[in-house]
């Protein structure tokens, strides 16, 4: 099941359970913590087998007209049964419904790394259009391509 969580509280709790269960791609302490706080405040979309939160999406307005996947994660033993593109759609009804015209998400560049080319993929599939790649927005290395789409048509 998929619900909009309104409690942030609740927030925070579902989003610590995912990603302190996903620290290979969730590895630095200090950034986890920012998400899972940072999420109480946020527009979030989870899934639940249960009583057990199996995922989550956090949006976050960048814009009057745009919000930002700021953070997602499914439990890694849900991983590829159609858990994140269920949570993407409620997200995009939720921005769309709360007026937002624009939805963006920013991921390391097509052809770093394995992992995140499978990510960049995703989102891809979900309609995501490149906009553009800052090359030193986190470091040389992690090159930020950021991706766009809009929510009415």
């Amino acid at each position: 099941m998929i619900e909009i969580v309104t409690s942030g509280q609740t927030r925070s709790a579902v989003a610590r359970e995912i990603l302190e269960g996903l620290t290979d791609w969730f590895e630095i302490p200090e950034t986890r913590e920012k998400y899972i706080a940072d999420a109480a405040h946020q527009l979030m979309a989870a899934a639940w087998d249960g009583d057990r939160p199996v995922g989550f999406l956090c949006l976050e307005e960048t814009g009057r007209d745009t919000v930002e996947i700021a953070v997602m994660g499914v439990a890694r033993d849900h991983h590829r049964q159609g858990i994140g593109r269920s949570l993407f759609a409620a997200a995009k009804r939720e921005a769309a419904a709360r007026g937002y015209s624009f939805l963006q998400v920013k991921t390391v560049q097509m052809g770093r790394y394995p992992d995140y080319d499978r990510t960049n993929l995703f989102y891809r599939s979900l309609g995501f259009k490149e906009f553009e790649v800052m090359p030193l927005y986190w470091d040389e290395k992690n090159p930020c391509q950021i991706y766009v789409m809009a929510l009415s048509e």
